[in-house]
């Protein structure tokens, strides 16, 4: 995700899918480090596997809606229905810090303990309740982050390389002292609230949540259940606009189930950088710009926002309303021009793009894209909505293949 004003050299991005990356870090002018196709990409072609760096809690488990497993960070409610994951006989509180943390399963419990729940972290937690709410997640990660320096160096040291915005000072001159309250001595090398401060950045700029499942009760306002630190992933820029867009799975089975997955929107042509948007496509001009500004400090002035700054707002609205309910000529001139050998996505209207890729579901405001393609590669017809994982025919996009309240899953 896009931060700071750190160069990189072009490189090949080893971890995703070798032996024939599909991307590469590249240092594109006015744009910083980016990621490019390292060849054409099809539509629903996974373009990166991402597992974290580190996970933390957006809120204590016991005060989520949807009680969660404090290491896999599964709802209770979806392992009580898995058939194969064994609960053994979750949820478990920590013998410690009792329900500030859950366990589904005595396994997560005994692995959590070696790793993302030390002896400390856990006596830590003990004393968040003191803090205000406002300060309960930034803590949290903060309590990660130097969990991750003492159980993991190398990988610490990773989170720092990260680019990060400017550092919240206000923030980070509360937490420096509750944490090195917390700390065990003697306190790691290099600590200090310059650190702290640094840290906080990283995780402002770098941090992807995974969500709890979408609800059309909640009316579009989707809970975090948990943060992560992807240091692949953060390499994407934004655009209002974009050609991929990213898929959690964190009910799902497996051990990787905390991994973000990456698929292509549509074509993409050599060359081309690959961007996610920082969040729903649907949101105006304002709300994009507000949240860049205020989260990641930079303005955008990608093609739509060249086009729409110049709108009124009501005139914004009332476009919008349009694209969604209109698009079929959209959708004909724009299959007519890649016919002809245009570039993909250079040239995607506005109503093409939210007809096509807007999930249509109330209250959802995902982003559509094809299923993996085949073993063999048979690109796929059907089309999986990010945020409330309903899969739909592509040849009528307002047909569903399948209804599930919880949405549905891919099997990574």
């Amino acid at each position: 995700m896009r931060g700071g004003v750190n160069r990189i050299t072009e490189s090949p991005m080893a971890s995703v899918a070798p032996p024939e990356p599909l991307l590469k870090v590249a240092d594109l002018p006015g744009r910083g480090r980016a990621l490019v196709a390292t060849r054409p990409i099809k539509p629903g072609e996974v373009l990166l596997s991402d597992s974290p760096l580190l996970l933390y809690p957006a809120t204590l488990p016991s005060a989520a809606v949807f009680p969660f497993c404090s290491r896999c960070f599964r709802s209770f409610r979806s392992v009580a229905t898995s058939s194969s994951v064994s609960t053994g006989g979750g949820p478990l509180p920590c013998p410690s810090c009792a329900s500030l943390s859950l366990f589904c399963s005595r396994r997560c419990l005994s692995l959590a303990v070696t790793s993302s729940h030390s002896s400390w972290l856990c006596r830590a937690l003990l004393h968040l309740p003191s803090l205000p709410v406002d300060l309960h997640a930034p803590a949290l990660f903060l309590l990660a982050a130097y969990n991750l320096a003492a159980s993991s160096p190398s990988d610490f040291l990773r989170l720092l390389s990260l680019e990060g915005a400017l550092p919240d000072a206000p923030e980070a001159a509360a937490l420096h002292p509750f944490v090195a309250s917390l700390l065990p001595r003697p306190l790691p090398s290099g600590f200090s609230p310059e650190l702290t401060a640094a840290l906080l950045a990283k995780d402002k700029s770098n941090a992807f949540g995974l969500m709890e499942p979408f609800r059309e009760e909640d009316a579009g306002e989707r809970r975090v259940r948990a943060y992560g630190i992807y240091p692949n992933a953060s390499f994407f820029n934004h655009d209002c606009l974009p050609n991929a867009c990213r898929f959690d799975y964190v009910d799902g089975d497996g051990d990787r189930n905390t991994d973000i997955v990456v698929r292509a929107i549509h074509d993409i042509p050599e060359g081309r950088e690959v961007c996610l948007s920082y969040f729903p496509v649907n949101w105006s001009y304002a709300e994009r710009q507000r949240r860049l500004t205020e989260d990641y400090g930079f303005q955008c002035e990608c093609d739509r926002c060249q086009v729409e700054k110049n709108w009124k707002d009501d005139e914004e609205v009332e476009s919008m309303e349009e694209e969604e309910e209109e698009g079929g000529e959209g959708m004909e001139t724009l299959e007519e021009e890649n016919n002809e050998g245009g570039d993909g996505d250079g040239d995607f209207p506005h109503a093409y793009f939210f007809v096509r890729y807007l999930c249509d579901r109330e209250n959802c405001g995902g982003t559509l894209a094809p299923q993996p393609p085949s073993p063999h590669g048979t690109l796929s017809n059907v089309m999986e909505c990010n945020v409330c994982g309903q899969l739909r025919m592509e040849d009528n996009i307002n047909e569903d293949v399948a209804e599930d309240g919880d949405g549905s899953m891919i099997d990574e």
